[in-house]
C-alpha cells in the first residue's frame, strides 16, 4: 500500500483558506483524468485519487465499455472495487477460469473483493455500458491475466442478501 502521509501539505494556518483549499472538492466530469491503469476493451477515467485531490483510502472515476466489447480477464491486487452501473448492461464474469456469472443494470451495484480474477463485458449489442467505479485505496491497480483460458459455459449466481433472510 502507497504511503502518501509525508506529501500531503498541512492545512494553512487560517481556517478559512483552510477549509476552501483543502475541503471539499467538486471535480467537473469533463475534467477527468485518463491517464490511469487500463484493461483492454474498457477506458477508465481517474476523478478522485491522491494525485488529483490527495485521497489516501480511495480512489474513483469512471469506466465505459463499448457495445458487444468485453475486457480482458485480470483483477485489483489488494484493493476491494465497487461498481455502479449508470447505464446499459453488465455481465461479469469471474473464478479461476471464469467460470461463474453475473448481470447488472441501471442502479446496480457490483462487488469485487481482492485478488478476484474477472472480465467485464457489455451485455448489449447496442449500448454504451458506462459505470461508476471506486476502490479501496488511491492506487490504481489493474492486473492483466493474458494467460487465463475461461470456460465455455459459466454458471449463473444470483446474489443471496446474508442480512434479510427470506
Amino acid at each position: 500500500m502507497a504511503d502518501h502521509s509525508h506529501s500531503h501539505p498541512p492545512l494553512p494556518a487560517t481556517p478559512e483558506e483552510g477549509w476552501k483549499r483543502e475541503g471539499v472538492r467538486v471535480i467537473p466530469g469533463d475534467s477527468l483524468d485518463h491517464n490511469t491503469a487500463q484493461t483492454p476493451g474498457m477506458e477508465r477515467a481517474a476523478a478522485i485519487n491522491f494525485a488529483r485531490v490527495g485521497a489516501q483510502k480511495l480512489w474513483a472515476g469512471t469506466v465505459h465499455i463499448h457495445p458487444d466489447a468485453k475486457t480482458g480477464a485480470h483483477h485489483h491486487g489488494h484493493l476491494e472495487s465497487v461498481i455502479y452501473i449508470l447505464k446499459g448492461r453488465a455481465r461479469m464474469r469471474w473464478g479461476e477460469k471464469l467460470e461463474f456469472t453475473a448481470e447488472a443494470g441501471p442502479g446496480d451495484f457490483i462487488f469485487v473483493p481482492p485478488y478476484v480474477p474477472h472480465q467485464e463485458i457489455n451485455a448489449s449489442a447496442d449500448e454504451k455500458l458506462e459505470c461508476v467505479l471506486m476502490r479501496s485505496d488511491s492506487e490504481a491497480v489493474a492486473i492483466n491475466l493474458p494467460d487465463l483460458e475461461p470456460i465455455e459455459k459459466p454458471e449463473t449466481v444470483k446474489w443471496i442478501d446474508p442480512t434479510h433472510t427470506h
